[in-house]
Order: C-alpha cells, then structure tokens, then sequence
C-alpha cells in the first residue's frame, strides 16, 4: 500500500470517528429525526454540487426502487439508529460497535445465499459477541436503564450496514458515485416524514448547526468520495482496514471532547470486537509486496 493510500485511509478513519462525537453534541436539541435529514440532505446536495462541478451523470431515475432499499439500509435507518443510541450512551461505544458491521455482514450474506458457515466464522462470531458483551456490560452508562435499548440500537445499526452490504451484491450495476448520490436522496426521503413525530427539542445553537453540516459535508459526502476513490485505487478488502481504525478516532473524540472515560473494559472490549471481526471476515493486513 502506497504512502498517500495509507494517509486517506487515516484521513476516512478520522472523519467517521468524529462522526460519533457530532451526534452526540447535536442529538440533545435537534432529535435523532431533524438531525439524520440535516445530515443526509446536506450531504446530498454536496455530492449533487460536486456532480455539476465535475460534470458526473446523475442517479438514473429508472432505479428508484434500487435507491430506495440502499437507501434505508445504508443511511437512513443505520444514522436514525446511532442518532438514537447517541443520546443515551457514549460516542466511543458507538464507533467501536460500529466495527461490528463487517461481521454482521458477512454472517448474513452466509445467510441469505445459504453458504456453508466454517468453523472459524463461528468462532469470530462468538468472539466478537464476547466484545460487545465486554463493552456494554462493564460501561458506567449502562446503569441507565435506557442504555441497554440504546446499545441494541447501535448494533441493529451495524447490522443493517451488514443487510445493505447484502444486498449490494446482487444490486443493479452503477457507479459508486451515482449509488451514493442516489442512496442519499432516498434516505432524505425516507426520514423526512418522521420530522414529524420527531420535532426540534430546542432550538439549536450556531455549534449545533455547525456540527450538523459537518457530519453532512465532511463525514458523509466528502467521507464517501475517499471511500471510493480507495476502492477504485487499492481494492475493497484493502479498504476494510478503515473498520479497524475508526474505534481509535471515537474513542479519542469521545474522551478529548466529551470528557469520556476510557476504562479498561473499553480497551479489552475493543481488542476482542475487532478479533472477533478480523475471525468472520478474514481479514488481514494488506502488507505484501504485491499490494505495495
């Protein structure tokens, strides 16, 4: 892997680790509703702006329908779930459960396309349930009786990701520029009606807006032109290695300015998540000469 690959790499680990601690401060005022649609529609007409700019075909129209199941199951009910779970527990919990999604997906696609499931996938499987048993269990948060929905929600989350990831493989053919863009416009679409039951708490600050666009602008439009760009230039198993690195920059926004607490079952249950997932999806550290 090439110096620059590796640097976006850290660049896209950093964005969507700070993606945690933006919720965390916006949710308590907008609501988990106002925020994903400020989120999603924000990044959506990024990427819109981006396509005139550069003068990219638009989302065909004719795959609504396609857009429709990416849509919620990529963005809208994945950000609805951790825009939930954000407002009782701890936005370093959150990004490491988000690890969690390879594994997710990778089990579900065994699944769904009925392939046999190997004795070492089941062991991962075991292992990274073991984190997240580790991580809930022992968090000071979950005295909260709340807590415990919350930490379902964010791994309801991660197993969506996992669902999407699913069906992908068997999705229309379109580039991965017109599917993000037409994956936003439908999440939009998907959560703008529950602004309706989901109202602003109160009205928000110039850093809660702030925050806002930058979890629409940064951490979702320009996070996902990273993530294609590394697809294109170093292969998708090579891009995983983000999953293993975002827990690092949410644990460290969440403790820098959050004041989180970084106990020894965040670490411990960290390490045996990541396993756990590294086990399912057989990954491994792109280091030989031929990725070089």
């Amino acid at each position: 892997m090439k110096l620059n690959h590796a640097l976006l790499l850290l660049l896209l680990a950093f964005i969507w680790g700070a993606s945690f601690l933006f919720m965390r401060v916006s949710v308590p005022s907008l609501g988990p509703a106002v925020l994903i649609l400020g989120r999603v529609g924000s990044a959506a007409l990024t990427l819109w702006i981006v396509a005139m700019l550069l003068k990219r075909k638009m989302p065909p129209v004719a795959r609504w329908r396609h857009f429709l199941v990416i849509g919620l199951f990529n963005a809208a009910l994945p950000f609805m779930l951790y825009a939930f779970a954000a407002q009782t527990v701890t936005a370093s919990l959150l990004s490491i459960l988000n690890a969690t999604a390879p594994l997710w997906g990778t089990v579900i696609t065994a699944v769904w396309f009925k392939q046999k499931v190997s004795a070492k996938v089941l062991v991962g499987l075991f292992v990274g349930l073991l984190g997240v048993a580790i991580l809930v269990g022992f968090d000071p948060v979950m005295v909260d009786k709340h807590a415990y929905i919350a930490a379902a929600a964010a791994v309801c989350a991660a197993m969506s990701y996992g669902i999407g990831a699913t069906y992908a493989q068997t999705a229309p053919k379109l580039s991965p520029e017109q599917n993000a863009h037409g994956c936003l416009w439908a999440a939009s679409l998907w959560v703008l009606p529950l602004t309706w039951f989901m109202p602003i708490n109160t009205p928000p600050s110039g850093l809660v807006v702030l925050n806002v666009l930058l979890l629409g602008i940064v951490c979702t439009a320009v996070a996902y032109l990273i993530l294609f760009h590394l697809i294109t230039e170093i292969g998708a198993s090579s891009t995983l290695t983000v999953t293993f690195l975002i827990p690092v920059f949410g644990v460290l926004w969440g403790n820098v300015f959050l004041d989180e607490p970084i106990g020894f079952h965040t670490v411990i249950g960290a390490i045996v998540t990541l396993i756990g997932t590294a086990l399912v999806t057989g990954f491994r550290l792109p280091l030989s000469k031929k990725q070089a």
